[in-house]
């Protein structure tokens, strides 16, 4: 039986501020996951950017093939100290065995941006639930954010970053094992930008990059060098709560085509307020991408039936 895929695809009934989604097929439930920023938009009293700060990661699941999703609570056991800290934009890694989880911490909770280290750490899981720290990265400054991880075609693991500490530009590191990591250095730089997320489709490799203004489209032929092309989901689309730039993504490909997941803040006005429960929260969006003539392809107006996402065949 195929469904049409509603839209807004998730929001989090809690705190309503579901950001940076990954997806990931749960091998013990036989089900999709979906692990977010868990922001705080709709408490009240949290001045400043203290309600992006503080957040836990949600978790939402989906045994329907990605079109219905429910929430299932926050991850626990992430902290390594005493104390109300920030979890960011997990990536997450399933060697077969093993779940790996790189994480964007804040210690504590600022009220504002600056002058706050931002470090990515390395969990590892059997089941999604139980984590163990495993080390803080030691990358190419205390100012890194969203990791993205990729098993690369020769050996070995590639990860790209946002140094917030180089201009918010994206860096790279690799490994053979998932746990040492050796920094390369900058790989796309160009407008600041955050969010990288790369993945093969269509016979090359793709980045997406955030720009606040829509994803910036990266093609490369071997992870090496990318070459900027237009922008995606920057321009408003008709659905609810799809009229804004679409922000942060994840992609899940499917063979021919891929999905991206994003999130949108439906309510954000240039110039209106910004401490309100409208002007703060955030819904979880999913398009389809394609390949056409070398050129990435999304029309975020176009209607899906689910089932979104196959079973991992194997898992």
């Amino acid at each position: 039986m195929t469904i049409v895929v509603p839209r807004p695809l998730y929001r989090d009934p809690i705190l309503d501020g579901a950001a940076d989604p990954v997806l990931v097929w749960h091998r013990g439930e036989g089900a999709w996951w979906m692990i977010y920023t868990n922001r705080r938009a709709n408490v009240p009293g949290l001045p400043r950017f203290s309600w992006v700060h503080g957040t836990d990661l949600g978790v939402a699941s989906s045994t329907d093939g990605g079109v219905t999703w429910l929430y299932r609570g926050v991850l626990q056991g992430l902290d390594t100290e005493w104390g109300r800290h920030t979890y960011w934009a997990p990536e997450i890694v399933d060697d077969g065995g093993t779940y790996h989880m790189y994480l964007s911490v804040v210690r504590g909770v600022p009220d504002r941006w600056p002058g706050h280290e931002r470090t990515i750490r390395h969990y590892t899981s059997p089941d999604l639930l139980h984590w163990t720290y495993r080390s803080t990265l030691d990358l190419s400054s205390r100012y890194v954010i969203d990791a993205c991880v990729v098993a690369l075609p020769g050996g070995g693991y590639r990860m790209w970053y946002k140094d917030e500490a180089d201009d918010c530009h994206t860096w790279a590191a690799d490994s053979d094992d998932l746990h040492d990591w050796r920094v390369r250095g900058m790989a796309v730089a160009g407008r600041p930008h955050e969010g990288p997320n790369v993945f093969s489709l269509g016979g090359c490799h793709w980045m997406l990059v955030d720009e606040w203004r829509g994803q910036r489209v990266l093609r490369s032929d071997d992870h090496e060098h990318w070459q900027p092309q237009g922008l995606l989901l920057g321009e408003p689309g008709s659905a609810e709560d799809d009229g804004t730039a679409g922000l942060h993504a994840d992609v899940v490909v499917r063979g021919e085509d891929a999905l991206v997941f994003y999130f949108t803040h439906p309510g954000h006005r240039p110039g209106g307020p910004q401490d309100t429960h409208e002007s703060r929260r955030s819904s979880i969006q999913v398009a389809r991408l394609t390949v056409a003539g070398g050129t990435l392809v999304c029309d975020r107006d176009e209607v899906l039936y689910g089932p979104l996402l196959p079973p991992v065949v194997g898992a």
